[in-house]
């Protein structure tokens, strides 16, 4: 067999192997089998370019290649759902319909309402050639690139089957099929876990997740967070049937992974019992789901009852109740986060709430235990909602034990020792001994690595704490130390080591304002970190910098320039500050970043909007940064002004012009920044 016709055959087989893992849940081959063919066809397809295929399954893995999104106008407006939290809406809903349809019969398509993104996917001759998010409901963000990388989303359809329900099971030659991008829960659980240990913040809920993680500018990070999809919409001039339920079933034999959880139905008590099925049911699904989709079955029937400016008079969403549990709380338990910063955690007897088993919810801090009163062994009811991370949000005081006794906030860090300090207008106690603290050490070498920072991606929270252990590091200026035969173990690892001590020498090139960042000041956060190094230039300016200096540069306040002085104060912190010196970090800002920084936009707040020509988006905020001004993500009367590029968001511009605030083109901005 020719390279050719085998690469052909790879890309036939992978789409099939693809569709049997990811929709149907039944592979046929194991991983390694699967991956020997992705390497061979990676192979195949490097050795003849001229094969080229954005179909490809090749092209699953995505890039780290920034691609900026571009406005894309649906072909048929994406309108949202009106909702409803009870039964009579329902009700209300249903005698509308019959209404509307004047006593004609008529059928309810019954649905999951899946707790995602909404997504528009367009196949010509059996192809995906776009993908755009719902956006305004007029235009959409075009993610095409990310979209590719979700296994569970056919690049080419199935051939058709034929079958007995329809005289035309094949698709058509051109139409679109929308539903839902998710995060399941698996996946959102480690990811947030993931988070924690670096101590960056967590996702509130797989909806806020899988929606960052689709408009992210890498492809590959998308491919590795491993997001899901189901859809349930078929929209085209040619299609299978005029039911909807039906043409779902076609477009599940053509590749689409839909949801089994659909039904039809005739009569308002048949929707009730579905919904009263699925309110219990829905904790046990892999993806979350908040209510039910009721629709009309027929296509002509909808038309005929068409749309309100809104939302169409043929569906309606019906919304479950946030879930609430009552449980008992056990103890309340103390974490030492990288800051000192003091968090309390209550461990409570296991219960299920939404899909996961929970025994610990965070107490925020010492206001918020008050605020409840509360005692251990009290009876607490926990939600999660839309706020996926368990929360208490009251106690039942009529269980509470007599013996119970109110939950006192210790007075020193289970960890070291010290006693707590609380700083003036924070919440939190903090542990003062940053340099004593283990937590505070490890957790601030961790922070000292990441990837915003020092970026040094070959060592990772458990090398850190072996390293600790093993006594090799007991600060970040350690880190330029390390030898490869220290690392080496019985000599089986030296390559693993060598990249260790390959990636920390390279990270001294990162530039100023990271290492900045990466020293861990408290309350100096990457924006902050930012800013110092661009009025202060070097490192030996900030560090003999006071307190009314500190303060005149904007979003730098008191309480954060009284860190800055505290930190600088700190023989210890001079001291690693002059070792990272002498081993090569970068202590002050470039010659062509000095030449680059001014103070032209100091003072005002910009809003970054639509394609540019010149530069990307990420380059238009390191320039905005660069000379004094201040990136912000939504427009509001604060506002300074747009920097607006093509296809700027309708909803925005609309914004914009309410507010009177000034829109600028990009050939004006560069105008002004010269």
């Amino acid at each position: 067999m020719d390279e050719i016709r085998r690469i052909e055959q790879l890309r036939q087989e992978l789409h099939k192997h693809n569709y049997r893992y990811y929709v149907l849940n039944q592979p046929t081959i194991g991983d390694q089998e699967f991956d020997f063919m992705m390497h061979e066809l990676q192979d195949l397809e490097a050795r003849h370019p001229e094969m080229a295929d954005p179909n490809s399954p090749t092209q699953r893995v995505g890039s780290d290649l920034n691609a900026e999104f571009r406005q894309v106008e649906h072909k048929y407006p994406m309108l949202s759902l009106a909702n409803t939290y009870n039964e009579q809406d329902v009700a209300d809903w249903y005698e509308s319909v019959k209404k509307g349809l004047a006593g004609e019969d008529f059928e309810v398509c019954c649905e999951m309402k899946y707790d995602g993104l909404s997504i528009s996917l367009t196949y010509v001759d059996g192809k995906l050639i776009q993908a755009v998010t719902r956006g305004d409901g007029v235009h959409g963000d075009d993610v095409t690139t990310n979209v590719k990388t979700i296994r569970s989303i056919p690049l080419v359809l199935t051939p058709p089957v034929a079958n007995d329900l329809f005289a035309t099971p094949s698709y058509p030659r051109e139409f679109e099929i929308r539903g839902e991008i998710l995060m399941p829960w698996a996946v959102f659980e480690r990811l947030n876990k993931e988070r924690e240990e670096a101590e960056e913040p967590l996702f509130a809920n797989p909806r806020n997740a899988a929606s960052g993680t689709l408009k992210s500018q890498k492809s590959s990070l998308v491919a590795s967070r491993q997001l899901d999809a189901y859809l349930y919409y078929l929209l085209g001039e040619e299609l299978p049937a005029d039911g909807h339920f039906e043409n779902l079933e076609v477009a599940r034999s053509w590749g689409f992974k839909i949801s089994e959880g659909m039904k039809k139905v005739k009569t308002l008590q048949q929707i009730y019992d579905f919904i009263n099925y699925w309110d219990t049911a829905r904790k046990n699904l892999p993806v979350a789901t908040d209510g039910i989709v009721l629709k009309v079955n027929s296509l002509r029937q909808q038309r005929a009852l068409g749309f309100t400016a809104k939302s169409p008079r043929w569906a309606i969403a019906y919304k479950f109740k946030a879930e609430r549990v009552c449980t008992r709380l056990n103890e309340v338990t103390y974490q030492v986060g990288r800051t000192g910063a003091i968090t309390p955690v209550a461990n409570m007897d296991p219960v299920q709430l939404a899909g996961t088993t929970v025994k610990r919810a965070t107490l925020n801090n010492e206001d918020f235990i008050r605020s409840f009163d509360l005692h251990i062994g009290d009876y607490v009811y926990v939600e999660k909602g839309g706020e996926i991370i368990p929360k208490i949000v009251g106690v039942d005081v009529n269980q509470r034990p007599i013996i119970a006794q109110p939950v006192e906030f210790i007075k020193r860090c289970p960890e070291c020792g010290t006693p707590l300090v609380r700083y003036e207008g924070e919440a939190a106690w903090y542990c003062p001994n940053d340099t004593g603290c283990p937590p505070q050490i490890k957790g601030r070498i961790e922070h000292f690595i990441a990837r915003k920072a020092m970026n040094i991606d070959s060592l990772g929270p458990e090398t850190v704490d072996d390293f600790y252990r093993q006594g090799l590091i007991k600060n970040i200026a350690d880190l330029y130390k390390i030898e490869v035969q220290q690392i080496n173990g019985d000599g089986s690892r030296t390559k693993s080591a060598q990249r260790i001590v390959n990636g920390i020498a390279a990270s001294k090139q990162v530039p100023f304002e990271r290492v900045v960042f990466a020293l861990g000041i408290r309350f100096v956060g990457e924006t902050s970190a930012k800013l110092l190094a661009r009025h202060f230039k070097n490192i030996d300016s900030l560090m003999n910098a006071g307190l009314e200096e500190l303060q005149e540069i904007e979003g730098i306040g008191e309480v954060m320039a009284k860190s800055i002085i505290t930190y600088f104060h700190d023989e210890k912190n001079i001291e690693i500050v002059e070792r990272l010196r002498n081993y090569g970090l970068q202590m002050e800002l470039s010659e062509e970043q000095t030449a680059q920084t001014s103070d032209k936009l100091t003072g005002q707040s910009i809003v970054i909007s639509g394609v540019f020509t010149h530069h990307s988006r990420d380059e238009y905020k390191a320039i905005i940064e660069q000379n004094g001004g201040k990136n912000v993500g939504s427009i509001s009367s604060k506002t300074s002004f747009i920097l607006a590029g093509e296809n700027m968001g309708p909803s925005k511009l609309q914004k914009a012009e309410k507010l009177g605030i000034k829109i600028v083109s990009e050939e004006d901005f560069l105008s002004m920044i010269e």
